[in-house]
């Protein structure tokens, strides 16, 4: 599998009346067998300061440099679809509940996620290759 983009960003209210401010989303751009997909989850951002009391995650920015950071958001998707092969392919994937979002991110090599990353951005091909 070759993973070309994975970012997130906290979603803002287009109208009054939504609720989309209370979102994140986080997207990967993948290939795998030769065909391309973008997968996206969309969770509750309320989850994500609720990890460390229900984790081991502490806090939700993995790296730092002044320059470069990589956000939760920016791998979560990344994380399910190298952690659960059902995912591969989808194009939504939404988060609706605590315990799944926990679920879902327990047993993640997050130091890897982020060196995937982080190597997107530095490598000239824009592409990181992943041993699934």
């Amino acid at each position: 599998m070759f993973i070309y983009n994975c970012h997130g960003y906290e979603l803002v209210k287009a109208q009054s009346n939504t609720s989309e401010d209370f979102f994140n989303r986080s997207e990967v751009e993948y290939e795998i067998n030769g065909q391309k997909f973008v997968t996206s989850v969309l969770y509750v951002r309320f989850f994500e300061e609720q990890l460390p009391e229900m984790t081991e995650i502490k806090s939700t920015t993995f790296y730092d440099n002044g320059n470069e950071t990589v956000e939760l958001r920016d791998i979560v998707a990344l994380a399910l679809i190298i952690k659960n092969p059902a995912y591969r392919g989808r194009k939504r994937i939404y988060i609706n509940e605590i315990n799944q979002f926990v679920n879902e991110l327990e047993g993640v090599d997050f130091d890897q996620l982020v060196g995937y990353a982080r190597g997107i951005k530095q490598n000239a091909n824009n592409k990181v290759k992943v041993t699934i």
